[in-house]
């Protein structure tokens, strides 16, 4: 069903995911301040992402670490600006998704629901089912 305000949602849950995914990009490089950072430099990242994969060797734990945080970027950069929206926003809810299993797993079920990265997911595949175009290029 569409709705007037499609392109206005759809636009919203683009921007909301992207500077989600770019904030958490520049907390692993410093770019927050310690108070309100959840990382604060790359190498606690790997750290927690060896806590989110712990059944994996350390060579893999920092490829992974590095292909979540190139994705996230990339992923960022091209909801902001609604390059392949409906592919972009299908990618990144499976990233999203593959997080939330990764923290259900390691740490609970609690964790992926506090931080709402199931929430985050079905935002992402909620952007890729709207057509509605608005402010997207290509």
């Amino acid at each position: 069903m569409k709705t007037p305000n499609e392109k206005w949602i759809k636009f919203f849950l683009r921007i909301a995911i992207a500077t989600a995914f770019l904030s958490a990009v520049a907390d692993r490089f410093g770019v927050w301040p310690q108070q309100v950072s959840a990382w604060a430099n790359w190498q606690s990242f790997v750290d927690y992402t060896a806590v989110l994969l712990p059944w994996w060797p350390e060579q893999v734990v920092n490829a992974c670490a590095v292909l979540a945080t190139i994705a996230e970027t990339l992923f960022g950069l091209l909801l902001l600006l609604g390059f392949q929206t409906k592919k972009v926003a299908m990618l990144s809810g499976l990233l999203l998704l593959m997080f939330a299993v990764a923290m259900s797993v390691s740490l609970g079920i609690k964790a992926p629901l506090d931080y709402s990265v199931f929430s985050a997911a079905a935002a992402a595949f909620a952007i890729s089912s709207i057509d509605s175009r608005w402010l997207e290029i290509g």
